[in-house]
């Protein structure tokens, strides 16, 4: 069977894949700094590491995937702290901001079928191991410390810009405000900060009270679970500079290997060509889906039809088409209660399958992957039975849902109905069931049924078919 191909943004070629033990696969993914709700934008960065993970296990790689969780360090460029911000902003404390912001996340998350990693560490349980790595990095003489503040030297490592193509000379030819003026020289880096007196989240260090920076965060963590040499790393286009630049200096700084054998990223999502941002207000959240008379997987069907390296543009008339093409695949799939008895290794299934192999070998083809599962919907000379089997094969990667039945379509949720849910996911992780409990009367009395799950709150109203 021949491998995986898949594009290494280190190389900056489609690459056959072969994994550093044969038949396991180690993948590290950047996960939510959680300050804020995410929007639809951050969540196709998740959903094209879901769909990896999913595809490897499909071609029968036994695979370990970590996902963090920021919820400290993550510094702008005007040295502030977003988390504090936030709690200052809510009037909460930052472990209140980052266990509101986290549930909903992986809510989120939930909605769009992304399962959840094998791990999933958080930045602030993991202090001890950054403070280990960057000691490490200063005994090497590849950091240096100022008044507490402890920076990586760029200068001391050559192979800085492999990744993003970024050159030092270059950066600091465009570098105009120095936001930390007790740095060597300014393309440097923070691996640790002096923290202020009246700082809220803040740890002791051989260097004073502080806290990590944002990079020295996921090279902890990443090798702390994958080990100093990892398979797969993945996040948004985005993070290439400086975060994934920075924690490729970090780890084979310190561990004098290369660190990752693979860099994979994802596109952006763009509303009206322009990209999804808070700082441009075009910003829509999974939560809002039904409010525009969709489902949240339809959403998940529209990032399939664009390959996770090419930015996908969201309209409501993709939309509509997604909605439509979801229902198709699911009125397929629903034509027969029954797929047991249907070997898949006959032809033409096997045919199929070999064809769907295919595509998702070729660095995650997804679009042509829904095209072969149309294929499959739409041949009459396959029994309903057979058409089932096939469709349910394929879902193990695409993840939509493809046995729930094609005609329930959630209608839009009352304005109004997602502040309460919001207020009521709050109570519940506040533990005040009381008042969780009036908010789900006060829904109910809105046409609105909210049903607690072990994977979080479900709401619902009537069906009202596309």
């Amino acid at each position: 069977m021949p491998p995986i191909r898949l594009h290494n943004s280190l190389t900056r070629h489609v690459d056959p894949f072969e994994p550093i033990t044969p038949g396991r696969v180690t993948i590290y993914t950047c996960g939510s700094t959680v300050y804020r709700y995410a929007h639809i934008g951050n969540l196709r960065t998740y959903l094209f590491g879901d769909l990896l993970r999913r595809t490897l296990e499909y071609l029968g790689y036994d695979v370990l995937y970590v996902k963090n969780i920021t919820d400290v360090g993550h510094m702008r460029e005007t040295g502030e702290d977003p988390i504090l911000l936030a709690a200052e902003h809510e009037g909460k404390s930052p472990t209140e901001i980052a266990e509101f912001y986290t549930e909903a996340w992986l809510e989120d998350e939930r909605l769009l079928n992304i399962r959840p990693p094998d791990v999933m560490p958080k930045a602030t349980d993991h202090i001890p191991e950054m403070i280990q790595l960057t000691s490490a990095l200063i005994e090497k003489g590849l950091a240096y410390e100022v008044e507490g503040n402890v920076y990586f030297d760029v200068s001391a490592f050559p192979a800085y810009g492999q990744l993003s193509g970024q050159r030092a000379d270059e950066m600091r030819a465009g570098t105009r405000v120095d936001v930390e003026p007790d740095k060597r020289d300014p393309v440097d880096f923070a691996l640790w900060k002096r923290a202020e007196p009246d700082r809220l989240m803040k740890w002791p260090s051989p260097w004073g009270e502080g806290f990590p920076g944002w990079h020295i965060e996921c090279s902890a963590m990443s090798m702390k679970y994958l080990g100093e040499r990892f398979d797969i790393h993945t996040g948004g286009i985005d993070l290439k500079f400086p975060h994934h630049e920075d924690e490729i200096a970090q780890s084979e700084g310190a561990t004098g290997h290369r660190a990752v054998n693979t860099w994979m990223h994802g596109e952006f999502l763009t509303l009206d060509d322009a990209k999804m941002a808070r700082s441009v207000g075009n910003v829509i959240r999974v939560t809002d889906l039904p409010s525009k008379g969709f489902q949240p997987l339809d959403f998940r069907y529209l990032a399939l039809t664009a390959h996770y390296r090419s930015k996908l543009d969201f309209t409501y008339e993709a939309m509509q088409a997604a909605a439509h093409g979801l229902r198709r695949l699911r009125r397929a799939t629903d034509a027969a209660s029954d797929a047991a008895a249907v070997d898949l290794s006959a032809e033409p299934m096997a045919g199929y399958r070999a064809r769907f192999s295919d595509a998702i070998r070729d660095d995650l083809a997804m679009p042509a992957a829904i095209a072969i599962a149309h294929h499959v919907a739409s041949d009459d000379g396959l029994t309903p039975a057979a058409r089932r089997a096939l469709l349910l094969d394929f879902d193990r990667v695409l993840g939509l849902d493809l046995d729930a039945p094609a005609d329930r379509v959630d209608q839009p949720l009352p304005a109004g109905a997602t502040e309460l849910l919001e207020r009521r996911a709050a109570a519940r992780v506040a533990r005040d069931y009381a008042l969780a409990d009036a908010l789900r009367a006060e829904l109910a009395s809105m046409g609105v049924q909210v049903r607690d799950t072990p994977d979080g709150q479900v709401a619902t109203a009537r069906p009202n078919p596309i």
